[in-house]
């Protein structure tokens, strides 16, 4: 099966990937009735389509059907213990990669719900770049989902996320992140603690940069406040993408100065 991004420009197909997570929980709580009835009139007056396909939304999401949500390419075990980057072949027993061997992390653990390709590549760049807050649900479903298949059991006190610079925000109008880390702190029903975080220095885009000056490029780009209300905590920290991890590894440094007594990161993608 191939699935076409329902894109502007030229036509892309998206290989469906092995891996398989729990499919994301529904919203609950008090408002979930009224919030179902009021989806369904304005369904009834506006149809809501796949962002992928164009095909009919799935139940549990408003822009992403089945087929789509299926297709993602999942990260699963073998993996990294630390960073969470899949490996090849079977392993039975604790395995650090490369970089995690080499060099020392801030965060305890790190996890991603699926690579960054296709579909999610394509829902993660409208959500960023192209003022995309309808997709926040959605997005925050998938990070449910990856909560699921990698944290479920781990106890977490409260939920952060990784800030934009003051100056990147006002141009956008949001923090992409921010709205990702309180839509997945109220499914988990942990708080959100806002301004737990600080850019102090506008990084810049790093895309073309090596793991190295990725590293070098956000260090003490980052303060930690509220340190009372995270001084012993258990921390999930939230991003959109990691690719070799320099960020969220000095966020959770700065967390953990700070009085954190663990951090782990969970983000949509890994690059």
């Amino acid at each position: 099966m191939n699935l076409v991004l329902n894109l502007k420009g030229p036509r892309r197909s998206l290989r469906p990937g092995s891996g398989r997570v729990p499919a994301p929980a529904p919203w609950t709580g008090p408002g979930a009735l009224l919030r179902s009835w009021w989806r369904t009139a304005l369904d009834l007056a506006y149809p809501r389509s796949c962002i992928g396909c164009g095909g009919i939304p799935k139940d549990d999401f408003q822009y992403l059907c089945g087929d789509c949500v299926s297709s993602l390419v999942y990260l699963a075990p073998p993996m990294s213990d630390q960073c969470g980057e899949p490996v090849e072949g079977r392993i039975d027993h604790r395995f650090a990669c490369h970089t995690c061997a080499a060099a020392s992390r801030g965060f305890d653990q790190a996890r991603s719900v699926a690579r960054h390709d296709g579909l999610l590549r394509h829902a993660i760049h409208q959500f960023k770049y192209r003022k995309g807050t309808w997709l926040r649900g959605d997005l925050a479903r998938l990070l449910h989902s990856g909560w699921t298949a990698h944290y479920e059991d781990e106890p977490v006190d409260l939920v952060t996320w990784v800030p934009l610079h003051p100056a990147r925000r006002r141009d956008r109008t949001y923090d992409q992140a921010g709205l990702l880390g309180t839509a997945l702190a109220r499914i988990l029903d942990r708080p959100a603690l806002r301004g737990a975080l600080v850019r102090v220095r506008d990084t810049g885009t790093q895309t073309s940069l090596t793991a190295g000056d990725r590293a070098s490029n956000v260090k003490d780009a980052f303060v930690a406040r509220k340190s009372g209300q995270l001084n012993g905590r258990r921390v999930l920290l939230v991003d959109d993408v990691m690719t070799t991890g320099a960020t969220v590894s000095e966020c959770a440094r700065c967390l953990k100065e700070a009085g954190a007594d663990r951090v782990l990161v969970l983000t949509l993608a890994r690059g």
